[in-house]
């Protein structure tokens, strides 16, 4: 099988350190080499699908590394809805955290991202829900737009548009609204509100990546008419790398850490197929861009620069990359005098990136803090060093936002380092740093963007910048950084954040929900935080009148940036059942300030600042408990814990471990979180003493588990098989099995009414078969599926009291839903019953 054009033999990506995701790039003479090829190719790929960790990284890797094609990754959501195995952020946090290791990935893999603004809602079984939930018009308009502007020649979907119904509805959705967007996107009369910012695109042809999953098997693969297919052979070898394509995608597609998608490299012939869906056909079947001018000829004027930059690449002197730096230089001037948009500006960027690294020219901007609050002035240290022979000047400098220009007229001798102290002043209005697609309240389906040229943009938006402008051979070129702030770590070293800009004041309410089952108040504890010097001001915590607090108000003083100081309110409820949003307000100077930071910070991602407003949800409601005393053994991350804490049990988590008999005689009940039996291997061996913890008269409850690589098919002390059944629609009908159970009844009387107002889903991975020993309490289903009853099931075993739940308490608790708080209640407070002997398997 032909390869789709040349192939090199040098990755840029690989040098990319992952664990300081922050740190500057630094070329070496390899990447250097293959920057220049792709300065020498005008094709564009752009592969689509719905969510972080849907892309295929082989052929990305491949189309970027291989063919030097500038290849995009669409992904339609940033990934909320999903699970995370390394902490407890879920819905938009954990799609911060997505959209990092989705940054991340490209950098290994060469491509680069965008996103729509639609959101992960979490699983659909079909489109149409998808698309109803998503507002299709706007999704397909985000679609249009980044077609229009990342102009792909060619596009690639990783799911195939007309199988509806197979697959996560998001995965459709996204194929059918690329076939859609490839016609609409050339067209005028679609969307024409963009065309004041940028001009219709066609692209050539669109691909289905399909691959024998599609197909069911292997053999039903082999056996397929493969005449409308083209094959392509990914499986390349990089010798001066000395690793294959694959073994890139594999580092590429394990950034995706919070999903435990760590993989395996592998080697030697690998191949991709691409079904051809529509635009022009194929002549020459090894090629994607048969018919397309991948050349500099596409571009008016452009024939010149290509003749240049083949005799750069010819002449290339990997033991003196700054031989070609006057060439690079001309094809630069070259680049600048073009009339064309789009190639001038994609490959002006290129071509200073490649002398930057030609000259190991290293341009940094450091501020002396992490954090700046607007209307302050920044401390910056600004360095600069030429390390190659070539003479060049910093002329001048010029920060951002301000538009601040500072005349230097400084030579860059060869590796002579050139420092220099400056002062930034903020603005006032200048914005704080956080996900700009979370400023503003969304739907359930779409995130809320109100500036059209910012949908799109993966990463957050930075304006704090230097703009480095260096001459050389008496051209002046601009090299924009953004501001950094670098420490070094006893252990790590050298490490980088980028800068924050920070309110004046945060506050951060300790309990995120606040349980109420009778009227005696509760203290409320809120931490205050200083963004900047002397700061003096009054906190008050806002609930509706019938909610009565004290103090009415708590003044505070913070004499140093970044100190923090915890005060409390006594939250008194009212009477009757309430539910209340409380918000903690703190005024400095009359300026009222009402966001939480929140910072979350991974080693294998950039640092990310988010502001939430600051509230707590107040609930008084009637949960009646008892004094139990729980085990918590950790699975893949939740806060269960916590609310279990705020129902006024007594928690602790219990490292896998350490169980041991002795370890487990004072509690009451064993709790396993989420996924524990997927990712805690040390639970293989604990079984037994669990299995005997419940047969001498305790409670062991067991939350969701996947199908997917179970550390142990022994999870239930009877025959229990886990399945993909769910129920998606978190208020489908609930009907009760077991009416007269004590799950439904004590200590808590359980109605319909306690299944309404669950968020995302009702629950997810339940058992469909079951030892008969285990009675089934619950049934629901999503519209048109037949009835699912293994969300809650309990068998009892010996004195006590086995319980398995597919049930999302881990979504729910932490959202304050009431009847989820009384039904785990119940399930906790089950009381040791007769032993039923085993039985079987009920299918």
């Amino acid at each position: 099988m032909r390869k789709l054009f040349f192939k090199s033999f040098f990755l840029l990506v690989l040098s990319i350190q992952i664990i300081n995701a922050q740190k500057p790039q630094k070329p070496n003479s390899a990447d250097i080499y293959n920057q220049i090829q792709k300065l020498n190719f005008l094709g564009t790929v752009l592969y689509i699908a719905a969510h972080p960790d849907d892309e295929n990284t082989r052929l990305i890797s491949y189309m970027a590394n291989d063919v030097h094609a500038r290849t995009g990754y669409l992904s339609l959501t940033r990934g909320d809805g999903g699970q995370n195995l390394i902490g407890p952020q879920l819905r938009e946090l954990l799609g911060v955290i997505r959209t990092q290791e989705l940054l991340e990935a490209r950098k290994i893999d060469g491509g680069e991202q965008f996103f729509s603004r639609a959101n992960d809602f979490g699983y659909s079984k079909n489109p149409e829900e998808t698309l109803q939930i998503w507002d299709k018009e706007k999704v397909l308009a985000d679609l249009v737009w980044t077609i229009r502007k990342f102009q792909p020649d060619v596009i690639i979907n990783r799911f195939d548009h007309r199988s509806p119904g197979t697959t996560h509805g998001h995965h459709t959705s996204s194929a059918m609204l690329s076939v859609e967007g490839f016609d609409l996107a050339n067209n005028p009369a679609s969307f024409p509100e963009q065309l004041k910012l940028i001009q219709p695109w066609q692209p050539k042809r669109v691909f289905f990546n399909t691959s024998w999953w599609f197909y069911g098997s292997k053999e039903k693969f082999d056996s397929a008419d493969k005449t409308n297919l083209i094959s392509v052979s990914t499986g390349v070898y990089y010798p001066t790398l000395g690793k294959s394509n694959q073994e890139i995608a594999a580092l590429s597609r394990s950034s995706h850490k919070s999903q435990g998608f760590g993989s395996t490299g592998t080697r030697g012939e690998d191949t991709e197929y691409l079904e051809f869906l529509k635009g022009e056909p194929l002549k020459d079947k090894s090629s994607i861009f048969d018919g397309i001018d991948t050349s500099w000829n596409r571009v008016k004027g452009g024939k010149l620069i290509g003749e240049l930059v083949s005799i750069i690449a010819n002449q290339y002197d990997f033991k003196n990359p700054s031989a070609s730096i006057p060439n690079l230089v001309k094809a630069y001037t070259m680049i600048q005098a073009l009339d064309e948009n789009h190639w001038k500006i994609v490959k002006s960027e290129e071509i200073k990136k490649i002398i930057s690294a030609c000259s190991g020219l290293y341009l940094e901007a450091v501020s002396n803090s992490q954090e700046a609050t607007p209307g302050s002035i920044l401390k910056l240290n600004l360095e600069a060093i030429n390390r190659s022979p070539v003479a060049m000047q910093l002329s001048s400098v010029t920060t951002l936002p301000d538009q601040k220009t500072t005349v230097l007229n400084t030579d860059l001798k060869n590796n002579t380092l050139q420092s220099r102290a400056l002062d930034l002043q903020l603005s006032q209005s200048i914005n704080y740093t956080q996900p700009y697609w979370l400023k503003e309240k969304g739907t359930v389906g779409l995130y809320t963007v109100e500036d059209q040229k910012n949908i799109g943009i993966p990463d957050i938006i930075r304006e704090t910048k230097v703009i480095f402008n260096v001459k050389i051979n008496g051209i002046e070129i601009p090299f924009e950084r953004t501001v950094v702030y670098k420490y070094n770590d006893d252990v790590k070293g050298e490490m980088y954040n980028f800068l924050d800009i920070v309110p004046e004041v945060t506050t951060t309410i300790q309990d995120k929900v606040l349980l109420f089952p009778n009227t005696k108040p509760k203290y409320v504890g809120v931490n205050i935080k200083s963004g900047e010097n002397n700061l003096k001001g009054n906190l008050k915590l806002d609930l509706p009148k019938d909610w009565k607090i004290s103090p009415t108000s708590i003044p505070f003083q913070l004499d140093k940036k970044g100190m923090e100081l915890t005060v409390y309110f006594e939250v008194t409820p009212p009477a009757q059942m309430s539910e209340a949003v409380g918000k903690s307000i703190a005024t400095v100077e009359g300026v009222t300030y009402d966001k939480e930071q929140i910072n979350i910070n991974y080693e294998h991602i950039t640092k990310q600042q988010v502001l939430k407003t600051a509230e707590v949800k107040c609930i008084r409601f009637d949960l009646k408990t008892n004094e139990e005393k729980i085990a918590y053994i950790m699975g893949a991350g939740d806060e269960v814990p916590k609310s279990l804490t705020q129902m006024g049990y007594k928690v602790t988590q219990v490292k896998p471990e350490e169980i041991t008999p002795e370890k487990l005689d004072s509690f009451d009940v064993v709790m396993t979180g989420v996924r524990a039996y997927n990712t805690v291997q040390a639970l293989a061996n604990k079984q037994d003493i669990l299995f005997d913890f419940v047969k001498g008269g305790k409670t062991m409850i067991v939350q969701y588990n996947t199908t997917d690589d179970l550390v142990t098919t022994n999870i239930a002390p009877y025959p229990l098989k886990i399945s993909r059944d769910r129920v998606t629609e978190e208020n489908a009908e609930v009907r009760f099995l077991a009416p007269n159970h004590p799950a439904l009844n004590y200590p808590n009387m359980i109605t319909q009414n306690d299944f309404k107002g669950w968020k995302q889903e009702q629950g997810l991975y339940y058992p469909k078969e079951f030892d008969k020993a285990f009675t089934p309490i619950i049934s629901s289903n999503d519209k048109g599926e037949s009835a699912k009853e293994g969300a809650l099931l309990i068998a009892p075993y010996g004195k006590g009291n086995y319980i398995y739940t597919g049930l999302s308490l881990f979504r729910e608790l932490p959202e304050g839903v009431p009847g989820a708080y009384k039904l785990l209640s119940n399930m906790i407070s089950i009381k040791p019953s007769v032993s039923i002997p085993n039985q079987k398997m009920k299918p």
